[in-house]
């Protein structure tokens, strides 16, 4: 059982050793090269992803240009919420910018396990919570928020500018890259 995927269920609720065994090993591996696209616009997000190494980018295309929305880091999951919940076509991508080792769990497994784990009803609840309030707080962030002081708040987390290119950082923030370039440079 992989320990990290084990404490990231953990930090969301308890499951017994069994049950959380049962959970952990129902999530099945994946080697992920840079750049591969594990979701594409118009695909059914049928699978929720646990980054145990490497980083993952949710984005989506509009004018020609791609708009990136989410970076999931070691540790931490990965999914495009809208179609894995209502079972629709994407309209993002999710690709890997690193080479990454995955766990995923596909939407199937995961109600098998509601119906063996009750526990994991709650826990998963709990999970989606989380994930809806950051995104709110993204969204939030996006309209209110000035792109000099998202780039701030990103400063906060250097892994994010140690290991993720220029562009997709400016498309996270909302801005071009030529704009994030000038904002670098009148903060230092």
């Amino acid at each position: 059982m992989n320990a990290e995927l084990k404490r990231f269920f953990e930090q969301y609720g308890d499951l017994s050793e069994t049950e959380m065994a049962s959970l952990a090993g129902s999530f099945k591996p994946k080697k992920a090269t840079k750049g591969e696209l594990l979701l594409m616009h118009g695909q059914i997000c049928d699978r929720l992803y646990f980054v145990d190494s490497g980083c993952l980018r949710l984005y989506y295309i509009a004018d020609g240009v791609e708009i990136t929305v989410w970076f999931s880091f070691e540790n931490n999951s990965a999914i495009e919420l809208s179609s894995f919940l209502s079972g629709e076509p994407s309209a993002y991508f999710l690709e890997a910018i690193e080479d990454s080792d995955l766990f995923w769990l596909s939407k199937s497994a995961l109600e098998d396990l509601y119906q063996q784990l009750p526990g994991l009803q709650r826990i998963m609840r709990i999970f989606w919570e989380d994930v809806i309030l950051n995104l709110l707080r993204r969204f939030t962030a996006l309209q209110k928020d000035s792109a000099a002081k998202r780039y701030l708040d990103l400063m906060k987390q250097p892994f994010y500018l140690q290991r993720i290119p220029q562009k997709y950082l400016a498309s996270y923030i909302g801005i071009t890259p030529t704009s994030l370039s000038r904002i670098r440079r009148e903060i230092k």
